[in-house]
């Protein structure tokens, strides 16, 4: 599982790994014992004779048995084992000789490979053992605490008491003596199982850093030579052997028809149906608009892939019917067959990445001539890579040396690392190009990207010179890792903006909002996490390193005397995810269809709805935890850490949750009240945990602290009733009749249908003003939040009543004096006779005979 494409290659790769499965398996059932003990030849100790290399294996195992067995008795001494319980003694043996296989180094990756696999499934089942009177333990433990604290040194208790405490005791002694012995040999596997990883983490970094046979030498092109031209001559004389043999010709005609099936379909999928997707595509591009159109082309470039790979196996099924090639030629056939998948999965990779002509789902910001060397360059690496598992997998298969193999990868290395330096320099100029277009710069991908690709061109040059100077692993490991990973990044970039288009495609979103959205940006990093596995298999971590790390986090962390486990983690949100559910459902009930039948106003209906909400919640968490089998006395020490916390840093934060609970308790303010806090005036709208928010009559919410509403003075207009007094003050001349005044003043508030009849309406007399005379209205209206309507109803309705009587509604007088009247009139000429002063009256000002 070292490469990407290569699980692409389905049929391929499945029979190459089934083969070297078998020669695994083999290997392992030659090392191992019956039982699934390991032998003690898995130390390849040398030996000068058979007669003394048997001598001392048989004294190295008769030793490492008597050692087995006396460990295994002292760890199984007095226990009384429950039944299934895991075989202590078999263990101690085997755990002794994969000590002494560690100790001694020796032992080949495959063995330590396979002893690895017997370990993890011993620490599985002590792991299952460990859990056993999981129940009788627990109520032991009860009924221990039951009885009370010990007594002091020196303290007595009752007879009956004493007698008691010490059965229970002794009986939880004896039940935990096998979960002890469990715990013990699961530390000690789990310490071999670390063990063999450290070796072999060793070995691999040895192995990368050791220098080995140069392709400079001379003798090694010669040897290249001589060792492919064997290949050819055995390949050929197979073919031949089985061309000329009577009943390799007979089955070959008996399948002729299922091979030129297979061989037809198979170019037919190759060189005519891969067409079809491309040309559905090019017609979603320009029928299609929007993000659903990059999910349609992204579900229909799928073919791309899957037609040509259907081909390509389709043609070594025709190939293996053939009956015409040998075991070794059939082999380097089916290695052939990397070249084709891995062209066909890179080719994909950059028609996405960097997009055809006139495409809309390019990711990189290119130029045209640059896209299209993208795809070139991306299509010449799948080959590059192709070809290069086909040398290994040759190699391998014909067991070349290793001065053989540098030879025939070098050209492969060379070529390779021509292409990683183009890429490089396209993701910089992608990089450039984005900065310049966007007016703060390029994004943080953007420059990822650039740095991504200065280092792919520094791998370019370190990978052929470190395969030159005899470092043939570490330059491998370098530079196809590199290509590995930027054929993954590259299906990372892809999936990202399949997400955005999804995302804009569901929410019925524009291109540019679903760019802009979070949703996909988070869902691209659930899938960079996900595809971090596959990072670390590329970059050399085993899949048992892998699976270790899977296990210690299935593991979880102890917390006081409880474990919290993933699983336990997903019990918890799935449950409290249920109870919240719930909760909001009772609410929604209540809200809309019980409460609203009682009589509690809109204030106390909100009050019980947010109480139930709160108390919702709360239960919802504990029985989410207590669900998951976590003891909530554990985390007291958390919440000791909490309450510190809270006393110091989040003390606002309490204080206002308290505040906004008495809010909703004794509800001096409540939704849709009309309320002045602070100089803030409007409705409240929410009230939450937290903060309470105002609209204002600008239509602006304002948010306020609960404690503000609290500790502060806050006006309530509204508070139990909507009833509120509306007053008017009212000038007239001080030539009026004021007793008429006051009975049209009084007919007007009397008339409106919003004044209350109780208390009557109120009209006084207030003052002798410097320009009029002062009348006061006061009325009750039945609802006060439409004050200023009724207010503007009046004053329309007085100033009609007044001019109909004939009555002033006066205007302050003022009196102007010049100092220098003079000064505006203009200079008077000799020809010109003297003119009276006198100032013509402004036509907006008022008559000056009128008082």
């Amino acid at each position: 599982m070292q490469a990407l494409s290569r699980l692409a290659a389905l049929v391929a790769l499945l029979t190459s790994l089934a083969v070297s499965s078998a020669w695994a398996q083999e290997a392992a059932n030659e090392g191992d014992g019956a039982g699934g003990e390991i032998d003690a030849p898995l130390l390849d100790a040398p030996a000068d004779t058979e007669a003394a290399r048997a001598e001392a294996e048989q004294a190295q195992a008769e030793e490492s048995e008597a050692d087995g067995e006396s460990a295994a008795e002292a760890l199984a001494e007095g226990i009384t084992l429950p039944s299934g319980a895991p075989d202590y003694e078999a263990w101690a043996r085997i755990a002794l000789r994969a000590e002494q296989a560690i100790e001694a180094g020796r032992a080949s990756d495959q063995a330590l490979g396979s002893l690895r696999d017997q370990i993890v499934e011993w620490r599985d089942r002590f792991a299952e053992a460990r859990s056993e009177n999981r129940v009788p333990l627990a109520t032991l433990r009860n009924q221990i605490a039951a009885l009370g604290p010990a007594p002091a040194e020196g303290a007595s208790e009752s007879e009956t008491l004493a007698a008691e405490r010490e059965a229970l005791n002794a009986r939880l002694a004896e039940l935990e003596r096998p979960v002890i012995a469990a715990d013990l040999a699961y530390a000690r596997a789990d310490t071999i199982i670390s063990e063999i990883d450290d070796l072999l983490r060793t070995r691999q970094a040895e192995e990368l850093m050791s220098p080995g046979a140069s392709p400079l030498a001379p003798g090694n092109w010669s040897a290249a030579a001589g060792a492919m031209t064997t290949s050819f001559n055995v390949w050929l004389r197979e073919i031949r052997q089985n061309r000329d043999s009577p009943a390799e010709m007979k089955t070959m005609r008996n399948q002729l028809a299922f091979t030129i099936f297979f061989a037809v379909f198979g170019l037919v999928m190759i060189f005519g149906a891969r067409r079809l997707p491309i040309m559905l595509g090019n017609r979603i591009v320009t029928r299609g608009t929007g993000p659903s159109q990059g999910v349609w082309s992204f579900l229909v470039s799928l073919g791309e892939v899957v037609i040509p790979v259907v081909g390509i196996l389709s043609l070594l099924i025709a190939f293996d019917t053939l009956s015409l090639f040998g075991p070794r030629s059939l082999a380097a056939l089916n290695a052939f067959t990397y070249i084709g998948v891995d062209v066909v999965i890179a080719g994909w990779i950059g028609a996405r990445v960097f997009g055809r002509n006139d495409a809309q789902w390019e990711v990189l910001n290119l130029s045209r001539g640059a896209r299209t060397e993208g795809r070139i360059e991306a299509l010449l690496l799948g080959l590059a890579y192709g070809v290069h598992v086909f040398v290994r997998t040759v190699s391998e298969g014909e067991g070349y040396a290793e001065n053989v193999a540098v030879v025939l990868q070098l050209p492969v290395m060379v070529f390779t690392a021509i292409v990683l330096w183009r890429i490089g320099r396209l993701l910089r100029t992608h990089a450039r190009q984005a900065g310049e277009d966007a007016e703060n710069g390029p994004s943080f991908r953007d420059r990822l990207l650039s740095l991504g690709g200065q280092a792919v061109m520094l791998v370019s040059i370190l990978g052929p010179v470190m395969n030159l100077l005899g470092y043939n692993a570490l330059a491998d490991f370098v530079v196809y890792g590199t290509v590995l990973s930027l054929a993954l990044v590259g299906v990372l970039l892809v999936v990202h903006v399949l997400l955005v288009d999804l995302y804009g495609t569901v929410t019925k979103r524009s291109l540019e909002e679903a760019q802009q959205a979070l949703v996909p940006v988070l869902g691209s990093l659930v899938v960079f996490i996900l595809s971090l596995p596959l990072f670390s298999l590329i970059w050399g971590a085993r899949a048992a390193e892998l699976g270790e790390i899977w296990t210690r986090v299935g593991q979880g962390i102890q917390l006081g005397e409880s474990r919290i486990t993933p699983y336990d983690i997903l019990t918890i949100l799935i449950v409290f995810a249920v109870g919240f559910g719930a909760t909001r459902l009772l609410q929604g009930m209540l809200k809309t269809s019980v409460l609203p039948k009682t009589r509690l106003d809109i204030g106390g209906r909100n009050a019980i709805t947010s109480g139930i909400g709160y108390v919702g919640y709360f239960l919802a968490a504990i029985i989410a935890v207590t669900t998951a089998g976590i003891n909530l006395s554990s985390l007291a020490v958390v919440a000791g850490a909490l309450s510190v916390g809270i006393g110091f840093g989040l003390q606002n934060i309490v204080s206002n949750f308290v505040s906004g609970i008495i809010l909703l308790i004794e509800r001096p303010v409540s939704e849709g009240d009309w309320i002045d806090a602070g100089g803030q005036m409007g409705i409240v709208k929410d009230i939450s945990v937290r903060s309470t928010t105002i609209e204002t009559f600008d239509k602006t919410d304002v948010v306020i602290p609960n404690s503000d509403l609290i500790s502060g003075v806050v006006t309530n207009y509204t508070r139990g009733n909507r009833v509120g007094r509306l007053v008017i003050n009212v000038g007239v001349g001080y030539a009026s009749d004021t007793h008429r005044v006051s009975e049209i003043l009084m007919e007007v508030a009397e008339n409106h249908p919003m004044v209350a009849v109780n208390p009557a309406p109120q009209v006084s007399f207030m003052d002798f003003g410097a320009d009029a005379l002062m009348f006061q209205i006061r009325a009750i209206l039945s609802d006060v939040f439409y004050i200023n309507v009724v207010r503007d109803e009046f004053n329309h309705e007085i100033l009609t009543r007044f001019r109909a009587e004939g009555i002033e509604i006066p205007f302050a007088q003022r009196d102007l004096w010049l100092r220098n009247p003079e000064a505006l009139v203009p200079p008077r000429t000799q020809a010109e006779p003297a003119q009276p002063t006198t100032l013509a009256p402004d036509p907006g000002d008022p008559d000056p005979d009128v008082e």
